[in-house]
């Protein structure tokens, strides 16, 4: 049988780690991870929600007879860039939950 003022406490809770999730967010968007790949040519920098702020390439890298390698290396960094933010997410993720797995509090994206 549930204690009274159970609820009350369990709904004080979740306001809270919902408050929690809410300056998370917020963070988030102002946090960035950068990555780079082809030694540096092409470097990409995203914020903790995954959104990709910006591409610096080394002129060194623009070749018009080798296009392919250019957009290969921008995906590579991109890639990592994105990763790099989500262990980034999933870090602050699980301080909030106490390394909880709940169901149906992913970040939205």
């Amino acid at each position: 049988m549930a204690k009274p003022g159970g609820m009350n406490n369990m709904m004080k809770q979740v306001q809270q780690m919902q408050a929690k999730m809410e300056k998370m967010q917020a963070e988030l968007e102002e946090m960035e991870s950068e990555a780079s790949s082809g030694g540096g040519m092409v470097t990409v920098v995203c914020n903790g929600k995954q959104d990709v702020l910006s591409i610096k390439l080394d002129p060194e890298v623009v070749d018009k007879d080798d296009v392919e390698m250019l957009q290969d290396l921008i995906v590579a960094a991109i890639t990592q860039a994105k990763e790099k933010a989500g262990e980034i997410q999933a870090n602050n993720m699980s301080e909030i939950t106490g390394g909880m797995n709940l169901p149906g509090m992913n970040l939205p994206f």
